[in-house]
């Protein structure tokens, strides 16, 4: 199983990024697909959720209306666009993935990727 993250990056506050997460050896369109993140010092914590087809969307409360994830199911592709970015966006993000949506939020996860690291400038 391969999740490799990429485009995080350094952006001042208020800025955009994308991240992307490439997909490989393990049956991508079988499984929930999603973003944790984590700051220095702290847990990681969940940000967003997707489902096999899309179908089902969720959201820490701290990132709802500023952050928006998909996927490409031909592609093996997951992704998260962030707006607005806030300082206490800095962090390590993870792509995840995960048989069990229910759980997903509370960080039951089948498999970690790498992550990438966001900072997010004042």
């Amino acid at each position: 199983v391969q999740l490799q993250a990429y485009g995080g990056g350094l952006v001042q506050t208020g800025g955009f990024l994308r991240l992307s997460c490439a997909a490989s050896k393990f049956t991508f369109n079988a499984y929930s697909m999603g973003w944790f993140r984590q700051a220095a010092g702290k847990e990681r914590e969940f940000v967003a959720g997707i489902g096999p087809r899309s179908d089902s969307i969720d959201y820490a409360d701290s990132v709802n209306g500023r952050f928006a994830i998909s996927r490409d199911n031909a592609r093996n592709m997951v992704y998260l666009e962030m707006n607005s970015l806030k300082p206490e966006d800095t962090a390590v993000y993870f792509c995840a993935a995960t048989r069990r949506w229910g759980d997903f939020d509370r960080g039951i996860v089948d498999f970690w990727g790498q992550g990438t690291l966001v900072t997010v400038s004042s």
